[in-house]
């Protein structure tokens, strides 16, 4: 059993009521729940929430709430590991005997198909524990700089001051989309950023965090874009 996870709990404070305020149209928690419909990869999407009315929204667009997320792990410190561990053992107590696992956030509008589908591929075709989305910087990052308390600038690499940009090593960070993983790594808390896990390279145009509102803006600039095309 392959089972979707979308960690979408009330109490956001930056974006209040951010897993279900309206995106171009509808609650947003709805984009992620309709790629994983899409990819045809789940035997069960769920939305793991401790708030009655995302959970109402979710079963709306397709997912299910089999249960109440627990209070111990729906405050501002719990990582999403730990919500999908949650998941795979409710599930397992429960006779279902779960193989992988998919936390996919409810803020991800950008989300595609057919990279859940490829990172499932290439997890379940390996040795590896996870298989997350990841995305290049857009700007070499041996070439970033702190500002010092005078207000000057202090190179972060002084050693790459006079590197090109095309001698530098790639660098790639967290897209912050989907994480896929087998039920014994998410039960063993296996550490996701290690050599365990695979970088699913996404194109930048699909990637936008979301943590203000001006976030929230570009995104939707972003999803228009890419509907028109």
């Amino acid at each position: 059993m392959k089972i979707a996870v979308i960690p979408a709990r009330g109490g956001s404070k930056r974006i209040p009521r951010k897993n279900i305020r309206p995106f171009c149209g509808k609650p947003i928690v709805a984009y992620s729940i309709g790629a994983a419909r899409e990819s045809g990869l789940f035997d069960e999407i769920v939305v793991s929430t401790d708030d009655e009315e995302i959970a109402t929204v979710a079963r709306q667009f397709g997912a299910t709430t089999p249960f109440v997320r627990p209070k111990e792990i729906s405050d501002d410190f719990t990582g999403t590991n730990a919500v999908v561990k949650h998941a795979v053992t409710w599930f397992t107590e429960r006779g279902n005997e779960i193989s992988h696992a998919c936390c996919i956030y409810a803020t991800a509008p950008l989300i595609q198909s057919r990279y859940l589908r490829e990172s499932h591929d290439t997890l379940t075709s390996s040795d590896a524990a996870f298989a997350f989305s990841v995305a290049s910087y857009a700007f070499p990052v041996q070439r970033a700089v702190r500002i010092t308390t005078s207000g000057r600038v202090d190179p972060l690499y002084p050693e790459h001051r006079l590197t090109r940009s095309q001698d530098l090593e790639p660098a790639y960070h967290d897209a912050g989309q989907f994480y896929w993983g087998t039920a014994a790594a998410f039960l063993e808390n296996v550490p996701l950023f290690s050599e365990q896990s695979i970088g699913i390279v996404l194109p930048r145009m699909y990637v936008q965090d979301i943590d203000t509102l001006e976030d929230w803006e570009q995104a939707e600039y972003m999803f228009r874009a890419i509907s028109r095309s």
